[in-house]
């Protein structure tokens, strides 16, 4: 039977965190994104804060299921699927976002600046729970 992989042990953890940490945040945004757009543009601002920050959230937690779905793999495949993933999501970002610009329904201004604040917001939660964590940053393999 062959030892389990640290590596997987601690990107999970790291998953979890980042999770357990952004989630609020990343509400708060939107819910502040939406109500500003209301009260400045009307419902086109609500429509397209909400969609702005409903397509930022799904980005985020692609991110965390990529790092879920990887954390078994080897080291050098885990970096792959994380480089690989931030170009495959970052051209399907670009694709949603363009479709979205034309909906009139939605306030393309509203839109973009929640989808902003929001991917800012988690990013930076993300960081902060990378800094918590007690994960050790370089695994060295055992004898």
């Amino acid at each position: 039977m062959s030892e389990p992989n640290p590596h997987a042990k601690s990107v999970l953890t790291l998953a979890d965190a980042m999770l357990r940490t952004a989630l609020v945040p990343g509400l708060v945004t939107v819910a502040l994104g939406a109500v500003a757009a209301t009260v400045l543009v009307g419902a086109d601002g609500l429509f397209g804060a909400l969609a702005g920050g409903a397509v930022a959230f799904a980005s985020s937690l692609m991110t965390l299921f990529m790092m879920r779905w990887s954390a078994g793999l080897p080291v050098m495949m885990v970096m792959g699927v994380a480089l690989g993933g931030f170009a495959l999501k970052m051209v399907v970002l670009l694709g949603v976002m363009i479709a979205l610009q034309g909906v009139d329904a939605f306030h393309p201004l509203s839109l973009a600046l929640t989808f902003l604040a929001t991917v800012l917001v988690w990013a930076a939660a993300e960081a902060v729970a990378f800094r918590r964590t007690k994960i050790p940053t370089v695994i060295v393999g055992g004898e």
